[in-house]
């Protein structure tokens, strides 16, 4: 079955107000591209999802996104704090965020036991800090073979998971290398799933390195293809992250008003992601481009 859509098409399709919502990826392979087309569809009452958000959830939250965010760490790596998410939910915020705070393993553990099917997933944590008296969704259990007692949280099922890929096919298998982060996981305990590929390759293709497909196309809804759509993240393999862009970010949204400035010039501005690249700088993509590292292939001979 071809699942491939556009990007608006497979928002469109899979993200309603007040969806549960994760845009997965660890350090790399962060899709801003279907964020910002949350965005301009004006998709509202999110509740946002995952381990590590930085730059993508706060530029939803700015954009009045998102009402709730379930997150361990949150910040612009490197540089510094989440302006939009603090202004809205430091004490004094006219409109606060609802928070639900745990741990990165704590976190990734509620989307193992949804990935599972099971209702909660145990675990030897939150013994020395002040997460689990913040949390009332973390509770406890005792061990039925040792009599130890441990923390425990309740399974998640996000109504939809953006994953982000090198390549797929247009079934929706997809293919990840370099830092993996939660992809699996994700995809599996959603109720939908988007993939988003740099590049859409025959199915032949994907069964000569069977190892790298992370996530099959049986459970996923749609297939986007978005090459660029990490910027200003990376893709192993195809761009290198920007940094400057990252080091900037934190004058552009300390400030409502530079925040609005970008939003309406980057993501209301322009229609899609082809509008987005052709508003940075010249030459940028070039530079940002990975250079070639082959690694050597391996024998799946019989």
């Amino acid at each position: 079955m071809n699942k491939l859509r556009s990007m608006k098409e497979a928002i469109a399709d899979s993200v309603k107000p007040g969806s549960s919502l994760v845009i997965d990826g660890f350090t790399h392979l962060i899709c801003f591209a279907a964020g910002h087309e949350i965005i301009r569809q004006g998709i509202s009452g999110l509740t946002a999802i995952r381990l590590t958000p930085d730059l993508v959830y706060d530029q939803l939250i700015e954009a009045g996104c998102v009402k709730k965010l379930v997150f361990s760490w949150a910040g612009n790596p490197g540089v510094g704090s989440l302006h939009a998410l603090r202004r809205r939910s430091e004490a004094g915020a006219a409109e606060r965020l609802e928070l639900e705070e745990y741990s990165h393993f704590g976190l990734l553990s509620r989307l193992l036991a949804g990935s599972a099917g099971l209702p909660f997933w145990p675990l030897r944590n939150y013994s020395g800090g002040d997460i689990a008296s913040a949390n009332p969704a973390i509770k406890t259990v005792r061990c039925p073979y040792t009599g130890t007692e441990l923390a425990t949280v309740p399974a998640l099922h996000p109504d939809v998971a953006i994953i982000h890929c090198q390549r797929a096919d247009s079934q929706g298998n997809a293919q990840v290398w370099g830092l993996l982060g939660s992809q699996k996981e994700v995809a599996f305990a959603a109720r939908r799933v988007i993939v988003v590929a740099e590049q859409i390759v025959p199915t032949e293709v994907l069964r000569k390195d069977p190892n790298r497909t992370v996530v099959p196309g049986i459970i996923v809804s749609h297939v986007v293809h978005e090459p660029w759509g990490c910027h200003p993240s990376f893709v192993q393999g195809f761009y290198d992250r920007d940094n400057d862009f990252y080091v900037k970010w934190e004058d552009i949204s300390r400030q409502p008003e530079t925040y609005r400035d970008y939003l309406e010039e980057f993501v209301h501005g322009v229609a899609d992601r082809q509008g987005y690249l052709k508003r940075l700088e010249s030459g940028l993509l070039e530079r940002l481009r990975a250079k070639a590292r082959v690694c050597e292939g391996v024998d799946y001979g019989y």
